[in-house]
Protein backbone atom coordinates (compact mmCIF):
# COMPACT_ATOMS: atom_id res chain seq x y z
CA UNK A 1 0.00 0.00 0.00
CA UNK A 2 1.13 3.46 -0.66
CA UNK A 3 2.55 5.97 2.45
CA UNK A 4 0.18 8.78 2.86
CA UNK A 5 -0.43 11.16 5.04
CA UNK A 6 -2.01 14.75 6.20
CA UNK A 7 -1.67 17.90 6.78
CA UNK A 8 -4.75 20.01 8.48
CA UNK A 9 -5.69 23.20 8.88
CA UNK A 10 -7.34 24.38 12.32
CA UNK A 11 -9.06 27.89 13.68
CA UNK A 12 -8.22 29.27 16.91
CA UNK A 13 -10.17 30.53 18.69
CA UNK A 14 -11.24 32.29 22.23
CA UNK A 15 -13.69 30.20 24.03
CA UNK A 16 -15.73 32.87 25.75
CA UNK A 17 -16.50 34.41 22.42
CA UNK A 18 -15.85 31.94 20.01
CA UNK A 19 -14.22 34.42 17.74
CA UNK A 20 -10.62 34.20 15.99
CA UNK A 21 -7.48 34.37 18.37
CA UNK A 22 -4.33 35.78 16.94
CA UNK A 23 -2.29 32.68 19.31
CA UNK A 24 -0.40 31.09 16.93
CA UNK A 25 3.33 32.30 17.41
CA UNK A 26 2.68 31.85 21.46
CA UNK A 27 0.89 28.24 20.81
CA UNK A 28 4.40 27.46 18.73
CA UNK A 29 6.18 29.25 21.85
CA UNK A 30 4.65 27.45 24.49
CA UNK A 31 5.42 23.77 22.85
CA UNK A 32 8.92 24.20 21.79
CA UNK A 33 7.91 24.71 18.22
CA UNK A 34 7.37 21.09 17.37
CA UNK A 35 7.88 19.91 13.44
CA UNK A 36 4.23 18.57 13.27
CA UNK A 37 2.11 22.39 14.22
CA UNK A 38 3.44 25.01 12.09
CA UNK A 39 2.26 28.25 11.51
CA UNK A 40 0.12 29.12 8.84
CA UNK A 41 -0.64 32.61 6.71
CA UNK A 42 -2.86 34.06 9.52
CA UNK A 43 -2.04 33.83 13.30
CA UNK A 44 -5.41 32.53 13.97
CA UNK A 45 -4.89 29.52 12.04
CA UNK A 46 -2.53 26.54 12.83
CA UNK A 47 -1.59 23.38 10.76
CA UNK A 48 -0.93 20.08 12.03
CA UNK A 49 0.88 17.05 10.35
CA UNK A 50 0.81 13.61 10.22
CA UNK A 51 3.89 11.55 9.46
CA UNK A 52 3.83 9.25 6.52
CA UNK A 53 1.37 6.04 7.57
CA UNK A 54 0.03 2.94 6.09
CA UNK A 55 -3.01 2.33 7.39
CA UNK A 56 -6.20 3.48 8.06
CA UNK A 57 -5.91 2.96 11.82
CA UNK A 58 -2.12 4.40 11.95
CA UNK A 59 -3.57 7.63 10.25
CA UNK A 60 -6.74 8.29 12.42
CA UNK A 61 -4.24 7.92 15.66
CA UNK A 62 -1.60 10.37 13.82
CA UNK A 63 -4.82 12.97 13.13
CA UNK A 64 -6.42 12.92 16.81
CA UNK A 65 -2.69 13.29 18.70
CA UNK A 66 -2.33 16.09 15.78
CA UNK A 67 -5.64 17.67 16.88
CA UNK A 68 -4.93 17.19 20.67
CA UNK A 69 -1.66 18.82 20.55
CA UNK A 70 -2.68 21.86 19.34
CA UNK A 71 -5.70 22.15 21.39
CA UNK A 72 -3.41 21.90 24.41
CA UNK A 73 -0.88 24.18 23.06
CA UNK A 74 -3.99 26.90 22.43
CA UNK A 75 -5.62 25.73 26.01
CA UNK A 76 -2.33 27.60 27.44
CA UNK A 77 -2.65 30.80 25.55
CA UNK A 78 -6.58 30.74 26.16
CA UNK A 79 -7.77 29.59 23.09
CA UNK A 80 -8.84 26.61 21.12
CA UNK A 81 -8.68 25.22 18.45
CA UNK A 82 -11.60 24.06 15.96
CA UNK A 83 -11.83 21.97 12.86
CA UNK A 84 -14.25 24.82 10.65
CA UNK A 85 -12.89 25.69 7.58
CA UNK A 86 -14.25 29.29 7.85
CA UNK A 87 -14.96 31.32 11.22
CA UNK A 88 -18.68 31.64 12.07
CA UNK A 89 -18.34 34.81 13.27
CA UNK A 90 -16.57 38.00 11.88
CA UNK A 91 -13.40 38.95 13.39
CA UNK A 92 -10.41 41.03 11.87
CA UNK A 93 -7.41 38.73 10.92
CA UNK A 94 -3.80 39.25 11.55
CA UNK A 95 -0.91 38.11 8.96
CA UNK A 96 1.42 36.26 10.64
CA UNK A 97 4.99 38.48 10.55
CA UNK A 98 7.01 36.59 7.59
CA UNK A 99 8.68 38.75 4.15
CA UNK A 100 6.79 36.49 1.89
CA UNK A 101 3.41 36.83 3.45
CA UNK A 102 3.58 40.75 3.95
CA UNK A 103 4.64 40.34 0.32
CA UNK A 104 1.40 38.55 -0.70
CA UNK A 105 -0.70 40.66 1.84
CA UNK A 106 1.16 43.93 -0.37
CA UNK A 107 -0.22 42.25 -4.06
CA UNK A 108 -3.70 40.64 -3.58
CA UNK A 109 -4.75 43.51 -0.51
CA UNK A 110 -8.41 42.25 0.01
CA UNK A 111 -8.04 38.20 -1.05
CA UNK A 112 -5.29 38.13 0.97
CA UNK A 113 -6.69 40.19 4.31
CA UNK A 114 -9.86 38.31 3.93
CA UNK A 115 -8.08 35.06 3.59
CA UNK A 116 -8.89 32.59 6.99
CA UNK A 117 -9.91 29.37 5.18
CA UNK A 118 -9.05 25.96 7.11
CA UNK A 119 -8.41 22.81 4.05
CA UNK A 120 -7.17 19.26 4.56
CA UNK A 121 -4.20 18.72 2.33
CA UNK A 122 -3.71 14.61 1.95
CA UNK A 123 -0.38 13.25 0.37
CA UNK A 124 -0.16 10.22 -1.11
CA UNK A 125 2.89 8.26 -2.22
CA UNK A 126 3.91 8.18 -6.09
CA UNK A 127 6.85 6.12 -6.96
CA UNK A 128 8.16 9.20 -9.67
CA UNK A 129 7.28 12.26 -11.02
CA UNK A 130 6.26 10.64 -14.29
CA UNK A 131 3.79 8.41 -12.04
CA UNK A 132 2.72 11.80 -10.26
CA UNK A 133 1.62 13.59 -13.41
CA UNK A 134 -0.02 10.44 -14.65
CA UNK A 135 -2.17 10.58 -11.30
CA UNK A 136 -2.86 14.33 -11.80
CA UNK A 137 -4.28 13.80 -15.13
CA UNK A 138 -6.48 11.12 -14.18
CA UNK A 139 -8.09 11.95 -10.69
CA UNK A 140 -9.29 15.81 -12.11
CA UNK A 141 -12.83 14.41 -12.75
CA UNK A 142 -13.28 13.05 -8.85
CA UNK A 143 -11.84 15.91 -6.93
CA UNK A 144 -15.73 18.15 -6.77
CA UNK A 145 -16.56 15.05 -4.76
CA UNK A 146 -14.39 15.46 -2.15
CA UNK A 147 -15.30 19.32 -1.46
CA UNK A 148 -18.79 18.02 -1.27
CA UNK A 149 -18.06 14.99 1.14
CA UNK A 150 -15.80 17.06 3.19
CA UNK A 151 -18.38 20.70 3.12
CA UNK A 152 -17.64 22.27 6.17
CA UNK A 153 -18.13 25.89 5.81
CA UNK A 154 -21.59 27.24 5.52
CA UNK A 155 -20.68 30.44 7.54
CA UNK A 156 -18.46 33.21 6.59
CA UNK A 157 -18.00 35.62 8.87
CA UNK A 158 -20.95 36.32 10.56
CA UNK A 159 -22.80 35.58 7.64
CA UNK A 160 -24.87 32.63 6.58
CA UNK A 161 -23.82 31.98 2.73
CA UNK A 162 -25.75 29.65 1.33
CA UNK A 163 -23.07 27.26 0.40
CA UNK A 164 -22.44 24.04 2.11
CA UNK A 165 -18.18 24.97 1.38
CA UNK A 166 -17.51 28.39 0.98
CA UNK A 167 -14.54 27.87 1.86
CA UNK A 168 -14.07 26.53 -1.42
CA UNK A 169 -15.30 29.81 -3.32
CA UNK A 170 -12.85 31.88 -0.96
CA UNK A 171 -10.18 30.03 -1.80
CA UNK A 172 -10.89 30.02 -5.39
CA UNK A 173 -10.25 33.90 -5.38
CA UNK A 174 -6.61 32.61 -5.57
CA UNK A 175 -5.64 33.41 -9.50
CA UNK A 176 -4.25 30.20 -9.75
CA UNK A 177 -6.66 28.32 -7.44
CA UNK A 178 -8.77 25.29 -9.26
CA UNK A 179 -8.32 22.74 -11.42
CA UNK A 180 -5.98 22.15 -14.66
CA UNK A 181 -5.88 21.09 -17.92
CA UNK A 182 -4.31 18.01 -18.77
CA UNK A 183 -0.31 18.09 -18.75
CA UNK A 184 0.49 14.89 -20.44
CA UNK A 185 4.15 14.92 -19.36
CA UNK A 186 6.43 16.24 -16.32
CA UNK A 187 8.19 18.64 -18.33
CA UNK A 188 4.57 19.89 -19.63
CA UNK A 189 3.47 20.43 -15.63
CA UNK A 190 6.89 22.34 -15.02
CA UNK A 191 6.59 24.53 -18.27
CA UNK A 192 3.04 25.29 -17.26
CA UNK A 193 3.83 26.40 -13.86
CA UNK A 194 7.01 28.37 -15.22
CA UNK A 195 4.13 30.28 -17.34
CA UNK A 196 2.53 31.32 -14.46
CA UNK A 197 4.93 32.55 -12.81
CA UNK A 198 6.42 34.70 -15.55
CA UNK A 199 3.61 37.00 -15.59
CA UNK A 200 4.32 37.74 -12.90
CA UNK A 201 1.12 37.10 -11.38
CA UNK A 202 2.09 34.13 -8.80
CA UNK A 203 5.65 34.36 -7.01
CA UNK A 204 6.36 31.17 -6.90
CA UNK A 205 5.69 27.08 -7.37
CA UNK A 206 4.81 27.15 -3.57
CA UNK A 207 1.56 30.11 -5.28
CA UNK A 208 0.85 27.36 -7.44
CA UNK A 209 -2.64 26.62 -5.93
CA UNK A 210 -3.86 23.86 -7.66
CA UNK A 211 -6.24 21.30 -6.94
CA UNK A 212 -4.11 18.89 -6.82
CA UNK A 213 0.14 19.04 -8.35
CA UNK A 214 2.93 17.90 -7.45
CA UNK A 215 4.75 18.10 -3.96
CA UNK A 216 7.59 20.69 -3.84
CA UNK A 217 9.29 18.64 -0.58
CA UNK A 218 8.08 14.91 -0.66
CA UNK A 219 7.73 12.34 -3.09
CA UNK A 220 3.36 12.55 -3.24
CA UNK A 221 0.81 13.62 -5.18
CA UNK A 222 -0.86 16.74 -2.87
CA UNK A 223 -4.89 16.87 -3.14
CA UNK A 224 -5.98 20.21 -1.70
CA UNK A 225 -9.97 20.43 -2.25
CA UNK A 226 -11.46 19.12 1.02
CA UNK A 227 -12.10 21.42 3.60
CA UNK A 228 -11.47 20.44 6.79
CA UNK A 229 -13.65 17.96 8.30
CA UNK A 230 -15.55 18.59 11.86
CA UNK A 231 -14.07 15.50 12.93
CA UNK A 232 -11.08 13.51 12.73
CA UNK A 233 -12.47 10.38 11.81
CA UNK A 234 -14.00 12.01 8.44
CA UNK A 235 -10.12 13.07 7.51
CA UNK A 236 -8.94 10.16 7.59
CA UNK A 237 -11.75 9.03 5.09
CA UNK A 238 -10.90 11.26 2.72
CA UNK A 239 -7.53 9.98 3.23
CA UNK A 240 -8.23 6.42 2.47
CA UNK A 241 -10.64 7.55 -0.44
CA UNK A 242 -7.71 9.35 -1.90
CA UNK A 243 -5.13 6.72 -1.93
CA UNK A 244 -7.60 4.59 -3.11
CA UNK A 245 -8.52 6.94 -6.13
CA UNK A 246 -4.13 7.75 -6.59
CA UNK A 247 -3.87 3.87 -7.24
CA UNK A 248 -6.47 3.27 -9.00
CA UNK A 249 -5.61 5.98 -11.55
CA UNK A 250 -1.98 5.36 -11.39
CA UNK A 251 -3.04 1.09 -12.42
CA UNK A 252 -5.22 2.81 -15.18
CA UNK A 253 -2.29 4.84 -16.72
CA UNK A 254 0.01 2.25 -16.31
CA UNK A 255 -2.33 0.29 -18.58
CA UNK A 256 -2.38 2.72 -21.30
CA UNK A 257 -5.83 4.08 -20.29
CA UNK A 258 -5.89 7.36 -21.56
CA UNK A 259 -7.76 10.24 -19.00
CA UNK A 260 -11.05 11.40 -19.51
CA UNK A 261 -9.78 14.79 -20.35
CA UNK A 262 -12.94 16.95 -18.90
CA UNK A 263 -12.19 20.38 -19.97
CA UNK A 264 -11.40 22.89 -17.03
CA UNK A 265 -14.55 25.15 -17.98
CA UNK A 266 -17.29 22.02 -17.10
CA UNK A 267 -14.62 21.30 -13.84
CA UNK A 268 -15.18 24.44 -12.72
CA UNK A 269 -18.66 24.05 -12.76
CA UNK A 270 -18.94 20.56 -11.02
CA UNK A 271 -16.77 21.98 -8.09
CA UNK A 272 -19.25 24.70 -7.83
CA UNK A 273 -22.42 22.79 -7.44
CA UNK A 274 -20.71 20.60 -4.54
CA UNK A 275 -19.42 23.98 -3.08
CA UNK A 276 -23.12 25.14 -3.59
CA UNK A 277 -25.15 22.35 -1.80
CA UNK A 278 -22.78 19.79 -0.42
CA UNK A 279 -24.10 16.64 0.02
CA UNK A 280 -27.56 18.24 0.02
CA UNK A 281 -28.72 17.81 -3.59
CA UNK A 282 -27.41 17.10 -6.95
CA UNK A 283 -24.04 17.07 -7.76
CA UNK A 284 -22.07 16.35 -11.40
CA UNK A 285 -21.52 13.02 -12.48
CA UNK A 286 -17.38 12.80 -12.45
CA UNK A 287 -17.69 10.69 -15.96
CA UNK A 288 -21.49 11.26 -17.33
CA UNK A 289 -20.75 14.97 -16.41
CA UNK A 290 -24.92 15.18 -15.64
CA UNK A 291 -26.32 15.93 -12.32
CA UNK A 292 -27.00 13.07 -10.52
CA UNK A 293 -28.45 12.63 -6.64
CA UNK A 294 -25.14 13.15 -4.36
CA UNK A 295 -25.23 9.71 -3.22
CA UNK A 296 -25.22 8.24 -6.74
CA UNK A 297 -22.15 10.18 -7.35
CA UNK A 298 -19.97 9.44 -4.19
CA UNK A 299 -21.41 5.14 -4.96
CA UNK A 300 -19.37 5.77 -8.80
CA UNK A 301 -16.75 6.59 -7.08
CA UNK A 302 -17.16 3.36 -4.53
CA UNK A 303 -17.47 1.39 -7.70
CA UNK A 304 -14.34 3.11 -9.18
CA UNK A 305 -11.54 2.29 -6.84
CA UNK A 306 -13.39 -0.89 -4.72
CA UNK A 307 -10.89 -3.13 -6.47
CA UNK A 308 -7.84 -1.09 -4.93
CA UNK A 309 -10.16 -1.04 -2.15
CA UNK A 310 -10.66 -4.79 -1.82
CA UNK A 311 -7.28 -5.67 -2.65
CA UNK A 312 -6.02 -3.53 0.62
CA UNK A 313 -8.49 -5.28 2.98
CA UNK A 314 -10.21 -2.14 3.29
CA UNK A 315 -13.06 -2.33 1.34
CA UNK A 316 -15.81 -3.17 3.91
CA UNK A 317 -14.52 -0.53 6.61
CA UNK A 318 -14.54 2.42 4.13
CA UNK A 319 -18.22 1.65 2.85
CA UNK A 320 -19.12 1.78 6.41
CA UNK A 321 -17.74 4.44 6.98
CA UNK A 322 -19.11 6.69 3.63
CA UNK A 323 -22.57 5.32 4.33
CA UNK A 324 -22.55 7.07 7.49
CA UNK A 325 -21.02 10.06 6.29
CA UNK A 326 -24.20 10.48 3.66
CA UNK A 327 -26.51 9.77 6.26
CA UNK A 328 -25.20 12.18 8.76
CA UNK A 329 -23.79 14.71 6.56
CA UNK A 330 -20.53 16.78 6.56
CA UNK A 331 -19.48 19.44 8.91
CA UNK A 332 -21.97 21.88 7.69
CA UNK A 333 -25.04 20.59 8.48
CA UNK A 334 -23.68 19.97 12.21
CA UNK A 335 -22.79 23.81 12.35
CA UNK A 336 -26.30 24.72 10.62
CA UNK A 337 -27.94 22.55 13.23
CA UNK A 338 -26.04 24.59 16.26
CA UNK A 339 -27.05 27.98 14.81
CA UNK A 340 -30.73 26.93 14.08
CA UNK A 341 -30.74 26.21 18.47
CA UNK A 342 -28.35 28.39 19.37
CA UNK A 343 -27.09 31.35 16.84
CA UNK A 344 -23.29 31.26 15.50
CA UNK A 345 -21.71 31.11 19.02
CA UNK A 346 -23.26 27.83 19.46
CA UNK A 347 -21.66 27.00 16.28
CA UNK A 348 -18.15 27.34 17.86
CA UNK A 349 -18.93 25.75 21.36
CA UNK A 350 -20.02 22.83 18.95
CA UNK A 351 -16.76 22.31 17.42
CA UNK A 352 -14.62 22.77 20.38
CA UNK A 353 -16.43 19.57 21.84
CA UNK A 354 -16.26 18.25 18.84
CA UNK A 355 -12.77 18.72 17.13
CA UNK A 356 -10.15 16.97 19.89
CA UNK A 357 -12.68 14.00 20.63
CA UNK A 358 -11.99 10.55 19.39
CA UNK A 359 -15.80 9.73 19.45
CA UNK A 360 -16.42 13.93 17.72
CA UNK A 361 -19.78 14.03 19.03
CA UNK A 362 -21.61 11.76 16.52
CA UNK A 363 -24.61 10.16 17.67
CA UNK A 364 -23.51 6.36 17.64
CA UNK A 365 -27.00 4.66 17.51
CA UNK A 366 -27.96 6.39 14.37
CA UNK A 367 -25.59 4.50 12.13
CA UNK A 368 -26.13 3.95 8.05
CA UNK A 369 -26.66 0.32 6.31
CA UNK A 370 -23.66 -1.03 5.22
CA UNK A 371 -24.66 0.00 1.23
CA UNK A 372 -23.84 3.41 0.12
CA UNK A 373 -27.58 5.16 -0.47
CA UNK A 374 -28.30 7.76 -2.76
CA UNK A 375 -29.36 11.05 -1.03
CA UNK A 376 -32.24 13.03 -2.06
Amino acid sequence: MRTFGVEEELLIVDPATGQPAALADRMLAVTGRPPDMVREFKLEQIEVQTPPCRDHDELLESLFAGRQLADRAARRCGGRVVALATSPLSSATTLTPDERFAHMDHEFRLTAREQLTCGLHVHVGVASPDEGVAVLDRIREWLPLFAALSANSPFWFGVATGYASYRTQAWNRWPSSGPQELYGSVAAYRERIAAMIATGSIFDEAMAYFDARLSRNHPTVEVRVPDVPLVAGDSALLAVLIRALVETTAREAADGVAPLGTPVAVLRLAAWRASRSGLDADLVHPVDGVPVPAGAAVEALMAYIAPVLRDGGEYARTELAVAELLARGPGERAQREAAGRGGLAAVVAMAISRTASPAGGWDDGARATLSVVPRV
